[in-house]
């Protein structure tokens, strides 16, 4: 009787974890249906990127063997949520400046910076947006990856219209579905790489808003203004289901500078030839932080950021990807502090500006601030 009862009690413990297993399967699936987590292209974009050289074996490579950890992920992720610096985002509010629009939007060759890698560039009378992440976080996830307190220091309402707005990848902390979707009536055209254009066309956005291109492909923007879309070394995708999309940096010319558009990336040759065939560069704008040994291969350590800067040929190199969320072990402010350094070392004029800080990038502040220590 007892050993019946014991296999009666065990058979309804499984049905039941069944049955729990099965409906939280069922509620994940769908919460994967919001339209934040994009769509997966269909049609000629699919038979587009198909036929990209960047397109092997039924998926986007990098032009060098990059394995996105260098150890097994048990071990990335135990030293994620387990070591991790005391210090990844600041105790206190950080500190930031009030966006001065007027001023900005007066100036010939203006740049204002969001935190992470949104910023705001004011270039021969047009507005250029790159990587807007306005909404407060990074993540699909309710209540994760949570911006700084007073990081945020505009909305999408107080942004002017935007006659170009670059997306270099769809990571969540590069491509913000709230911010995308209010962003909508007030973008001329938004540039990306192959496949990204899905998503935004699943978000509202009319396809002749659309410029989707692969590496080395040339754009005609008009008015002196022209951009090619060129390597880097990364990874995408906003689930498992939506992978197939294209990371790329960007080479914008306007009538009168020449600049780097740098999303995320690892280090590799791809600078030097960027810089051989389309430099040199008034202004780099590249990716510093959220790095770690386990995925050195797809984010740079600070001292190679201020050496991918010197294989593009830029006269000025403004770091970004730090001072907004957390995304890696390192302290808050350790990758400006480092390329600070680094950039004294190699005798690379750099641009550190705060948050919100309007930046004449004809007269720019050449000398650190350090706000990062205040």
């Amino acid at each position: 009787m007892t050993t019946r009862n014991s296999r009666k009690k065990w058979l309804i413990f499984l049905k039941i974890t069944i049955l729990g297993l099965a409906v939280f399967i069922a509620l994940i699936g769908l919460y994967m249906m919001h339209p934040q987590f994009g769509k997966r292209p269909s049609g000629e974009r699919l038979q587009r990127i198909q036929l990209s050289k960047q397109y092997r074996d039924g998926k986007f490579q990098n032009s060098s063997p990059t394995p996105q950890l260098t150890q097994p992920w048990t071990v990335a992720l135990y030293d994620y949520f387990f070591k991790r610096s005391k210090e990844t985002s600041p105790s206190h509010n950080i500190p930031t400046m009030p966006i001065d629009w007027e001023k900005l939007l007066s100036q010939s060759h203006g740049l204002v910076w969001f935190g992470h890698s949104s910023y705001f560039l004011r270039l021969d009378g047009k507005n250029i947006l790159v990587d807007p992440v306005l909404s407060g976080s990074a993540s699909p996830i309710p209540g994760s990856v949570k911006a700084f307190k007073g990081a945020d220091v505009t909305t999408v309402a107080a942004l002017p219209q935007i006659d170009f707005l670059f997306i270099s990848h769809d990571h969540y902390d590069h491509m913000d579905y709230k911010t995308l979707k209010a962003l909508q009536p007030r973008v001329g055209k938004v540039i990306v790489g192959l496949g990204v254009g899905s998503h935004l066309e699943y978000w509202g956005y009319h396809p002749e808003q659309i410029i989707e291109k692969d590496w080395w492909d040339e754009i005609n923007l008009g008015d002196g203004f022209s951009v090619t879309v060129a390597p880097a070394r990364h990874f995408s995708g906003r689930s498992i289901f939506t992978a197939n999309t294209l990371w790329a940096s960007y080479v914008l010319q306007t009538p009168s500078m020449r600049l780097h558009l740098g999303g995320d990336s690892g280090y590799d040759n791809h600078f030097k030839e960027i810089g051989n065939q389309l430099g040199p560069f008034d202004l780099a704008i590249l990716e510093n932080g959220q790095y770690d040994l386990s995925w050195k291969h797809i984010h740079m350590m600070p001292e190679e950021v201020v050496q991918a800067a010197h294989d593009l040929k830029a006269s000025l190199l403004f770091p970004v990807h730090s001072s907004k969320f957390v995304l890696a072990n390192h302290a808050w402010n350790e990758p400006l502090e480092r390329i600070s350094k680094e950039a004294i070392r190699q005798e690379q004029p750099l641009l550190t500006p705060m948050i919100g800080q309007v930046i004449d990038l004809d007269q720019p502040p050449l000398t650190p601030s350090y706000w990062w220590r205040k």
